[in-house]
């Protein structure tokens, strides 16, 4: 790091012919390649606070490195270089740069190789890291970039076991205070990125908790649902958050990852009812709409309706909905029925719709009520739907025991949900198919 280079540059125009000079260096010795990443950094951190002081800016500034003649000659080694940068600088505006370097990098090569290559260095242990640093949290625009950056580079792939032990339950609670202390405008610095981290770090544990790990370890403690099973009252808003994005995400990767967070919600009897029952009603309406909108001809429709319909039983049969007065009875019956008639709404169902949805309707409160010879109320199968595939209790306490740290033991139906849940994914940036859309001129 002896190469210093001291610039003296008096307006935004020679700030810019600068940049564009340093990206374009042609270099053939990795002496060289670091002599002029170091010049990009220097020039960008001293001049960060007068020329790049919005993520604009910030983004057309790593775009210049990203397409210049320096990084495209030269990628893998670049890229190891910004990354061991980030696991060994502590400045602010170094870390600015190079955690956006990253993250505009990762999005834009479609191979994941940045974050595969970040994985492999052990970055992730370095973000939770930094995240709670005193330093970083008082710039919220790095605090915000380095949480984009560890939802984008975990989606896309699984953590490893020392990743995930990384994690202590004090940074899920840090993360869930940070929710609520911010407000609904979705324009918060905060409310995405946090929700978003805490949602991929609930898909690690589930995928996690469904695998038998070659490695000797044991189960790792799903810490989102630990948390919310022992401070739910205090972190509401964190629920009250999913309900909003499910109901206009139009992402069929966050759709998915905001389920399964609901179904172990739901599945587990600690966290069953969080949600306050207004809230509640509104994610039944939220689930029943967005099941009528998918389209019935489409492999991604089918495989995101089974996965509503897998999180819809569990608040059906554990939730305050349960209990009377039941919450839009008759829309919920009507709904399930018409996902199981060909002649109707929807083209012919496949099999795992049609037992899914008997498992729904197995729900007792659901069963039609008649009277026996003695006069007393009686619930009886109604015939449209079937008999009762599964029932609540010893199943659903196994998925909530699995969900805090077990590892899937045998099979059953319960089993066999909490792996097609987990197994249920779709690429960044697919839109969610929409029967409504396509009936637009």
């Amino acid at each position: 790091m002896a190469f210093e280079v001291s610039y003296n540059l008096e307006n935004e125009e020679q700030f810019w012919a600068e940049l564009d000079d340093i990206v374009s260096t042609r270099c053939h010795e990795h002496e060289l390649i670091d002599n002029a990443l170091r010049s990009f950094l220097n020039v960008t951190t001293n001049y960060k606070a007068d020329y790049l002081e919005t993520d604009y800016s910030i983004a057309i500034c790593v775009y210049k490195l990203i397409q210049g003649e320096l990084f495209t000659a030269h990628q893998e080694y670049v890229r190891r270089q910004i990354i061991y940068c980030l696991l060994q600088e502590d400045d602010n505006p170094t870390l600015h740069m190079v955690a956006a370097f990253l993250l505009y990098d990762g999005r834009n090569n479609s191979n994941d190789v940045t974050f595969e290559m970040m994985q492999a260095e052990g970055c992730f242990p370095r973000l939770v890291e930094l995240v709670q640093t005193a330093s970083v949290q008082e710039d919220t625009r790095l605090h915000r970039l380095l949480l984009e950056l560890m939802y984008e580079s975990s989606r896309i792939q699984r953590l490893s076991w020392e990743d995930l032990t990384s994690i202590d339950d004090a940074f899920i609670i840090y993360l869930l205070d940070i929710i609520e202390g911010v407000s609904d405008d979705r324009d918060d610095p905060y409310h995405y990125p946090v929700i978003r981290v805490l949602l991929v770090l609930n898909e690690q544990y589930l995928v996690a908790s469904t695998t038998r790990h070659a490695n000797g370890h044991g189960g790792v403690t799903n810490r989102v649902i630990k948390a919310l099973s022992t401070h739910g009252m205090t972190f509401k808003t964190f629920g009250c958050n999913l309900i909003l994005l499910l109901n206009r995400e139009n992402e069929t990767s966050l759709q998915l990852l905001i389920l399964k967070v609901l179904y172990l919600i739901f599945g587990n009897p600690t966290t069953a009812e969080y949600f306050y029952t207004n809230d509640l009603h509104v994610l039944i309406d939220v689930i029943l709409r967005n099941l009528i909108d998918l389209p019935s001809d489409s492999p991604a429709s089918n495989a995101l309706r089974h996965t509503y319909l897998r999180v819809l039983h569990p608040i059906l049969a554990n939730s305050q909905i349960s209990k009377p007065p039941h919450y839009k009875h008759d829309d919920v019956l009507r709904l399930l029925r018409l996902l199981v008639n060909s002649g109707s709404h929807f083209a012919p169902v496949d099999e795992t719709t049609v037992r899914l949805v008997k498992r729904c309707t197995s729900v007792p409160w659901l069963q039609p009520v008649s009277a026996d010879d003695n006069g007393s109320a009686s619930t009886t199968q109604s015939p449209i739907i079937g008999s009762p595939e599964n029932t609540i209790g010893n199943g659903h306490q196994e998925v909530a025991r699995r969900t805090l740290g077990m590892s899937v033991q045998g099979g059953g139906e319960s089993a066999t949900s909490v792996l097609m849940v987990a197994s249920h994914t779709e690429k960044p940036g697919v839109k969610t198919p929409s029967r409504a859309k396509e009936m637009e001129p």
